[in-house]
Parts: C-alpha cells; structure tokens; sequence
C-alpha cells in the first residue's frame, strides 16, 4: 500500500496487518521512537479538525519524522490567491515525503494523487470519504468485540453527508455477516449508492424510523452530528435521534456507543460515564492505527531506501 486514497483501497490482509502493528505500537511505543527519523511529513488541511489533524501529527512525531503544517490552508495558504490544488502539492511535495490531506472537495484526494510524487492519505474529503478515520473505528470494533465478522452495528444521524460512515460502511462489508441499521432524518438518508454497496458486499441494510426499531442487542451504536456546515436548513430538528439516558437503557450491556466527534447533542451528556460509552477511546485509538498507517505507507513507498 502506497497511498491511501478511499477505503476500497485496503484489503483484508492489508487491514489485518495493520491492526497488529498497531497493537504492537500501542505496547511498544519506544521501539518506534526513531523508526521514520529523516523523513519529513506534511499535513495539509483545507477544512477544520481538532482530533484527525493532531491525531496524526503526534503519530508523526512519535515515530520520530518531521512535521510541517498548516491548519487553514484555504484561507491562510497560497488557495486564497487562487492557487489549484495541484499546483500546491507539486509545490509541497518538493518539501515533504508524505502529505495527508484534508479538503472540502470530494474528488481532492484523487486530484492530488495524479500529480504526486511521494504518498497521499485522504484525511477527509468533502462529504465523500474519510479512510484513517474507517480504520480506527474498525480498530475500535475489534478491540471491544475481538472479532469483526457477525458485528451488528446501527448508524444515526446525518447518514448522507458523514464521510466517517461511508468509509466505514466500505470497511465493514470486508466481513462476514455484517448487519447496519440506518436511523436518520428526512433528507439526510444513507445515500442510495452506499445502500447498494452494503447489499453487493453480502451485507444487510436495514432501515430504521425509531430507536425502538433497532434490536436492543446490537453490538454497536454509531453516532453522528448533523453536518450543520454541508446543508441548507440548519434549523433540523433531531430530538427523534438524541441518544440519552432513557432510550439506551432498553440496550444491552453488550451494546457500545461510538461517535467519530465532535459532537453536538446528539449524545447527552450523561452517558459520557457510561461503561459502555467508547467515544473518547475511539478517538485515542487515532494515535496507534495512524502510526501504523504511516509507517506502513512510508516503508512500502520508500522500500528501496536503505533506512528500511
């Protein structure tokens, strides 16, 4: 794997091995300390983040390689003179051995990939793809249920334009007998293509109109804000998909609840203490499956390299 791009850009195998890396690095971190020392690695971001962009950027120092960055690309970098998105990653690609890229276009990812001449993650594209963040879901699934295959899972909340879902819908349908429950709002539905793909990929889709709806023993309950930034009417009223106190009671002990964040309040508060609400986890677990992802991606592309 030389670049990561859209979620069906990773197999099973790839996954799998990531994962044990991972596992390693969370247990052995210092062994890595100085594994991509020399090389230097550029986050470009083009929309806001808080956990994506310094999730990766500590990943990137743990490991030792140099960082450089810049937080609002479009309006503090060279974009704001009118510059296209290929010329900057012509441009940085001279500084840099990697860049991971967060843009508010769709197809970002894919442009800047036909330019490049060292590797590209996809750190979020418009409301299209989100593959580091698909990954560390997956990692968290696995890490609570110790297995993926026959994982039950409901997505809430603005399943149209939640890149996070959509990536990890992709990853999901690697496995055996998987089974999403949508529950969502008026217009903010699972996209129909992603329907499909859940039904080619010998996976069920199983639409929702309440919580009652979804079997109180499901393995996991995946939460999403409504993207107030991608849509016209920011006046939605979501009161029929807040997760609080009272509607999770009827779930099982068994039943985790897991938000890519931020959050609004989509999720009350107090569940925050809930056992079984992983959230705050899931989002640590950036730090061990984003240094796996790089130095995977980094080792692959620079094989040739004596430092490998």
């Amino acid at each position: 794997m030389k670049n990561l791009i859209n979620s069906e850009d990773l197999n099973l195998n790839e996954i799998e091995k990531l994962f044990l890396l991972a596992d390693k690095m969370n247990k052995k971190q210092k062994k890595y300390d100085e594994s991509l020392k020399g090389f230097v690695i550029a986050t470009l971001f083009y929309e806001p983040s808080t956990r994506t962009r310094l999730s990766f950027e500590s990943a990137i120092q743990k490991l030792g390689a140099g960082l450089i960055s810049t937080e609002n690309a479009k309006e503090s970098g060279s974009a704001k003179k009118g510059e296209s998105l290929e010329d900057t990653i012509r441009i940085i690609q001279g500084y840099a051995d990697m860049i991971i890229l967060r843009h508010f276009d769709n197809d970002s990812s894919e442009i800047a990939l036909k330019v490049a001449s060292v590797p590209i993650i996809n750190a979020g594209s418009g409301n299209g793809e989100h593959p580091p963040q698909g990954l560390l879901d997956l990692y968290t699934i696995r890490q609570y249920k110790k297995e993926i295959d026959n994982t039950t899972i409901a997505i809430i909340g603005d399943l149209k334009n939640s890149r996070t879902v959509h990536s990890l819908i992709k990853l999901l349908c690697l496995y055996k007998n998987i089974t999403i429950y949508g529950l969502s709002i008026k217009g903010l539905e699972l996209p129909q293509k992603y329907v499909e793909y859940i039904n080619n990929h010998n996976s069920k889709f199983i639409i929702c109109k309440s919580f009652s709806e979804i079997p109180s023993s499901v393995n996991f309950i995946y939460q999403t804000r409504i993207q107030i930034e991608r849509i016209e009417n920011k006046n939605l009223s979501i009161e029929d998909i807040i997760l609080n106190k009272e509607r999770f009671s009827r779930f099982s002990q068994n039943t985790f609840i897991m938000h890519p964040l931020p959050r609004l309040n989509e999720i009350s508060t107090d569940l925050d203490d809930d056992k079984r609400s992983i959230y705050f986890q899931q989002a640590h677990n950036g730090i061990p499956t984003k240094m796996a992802l790089i130095y995977s991606i980094i080792k692959d592309f620079y094989k040739n390299k004596k430092h490998f």
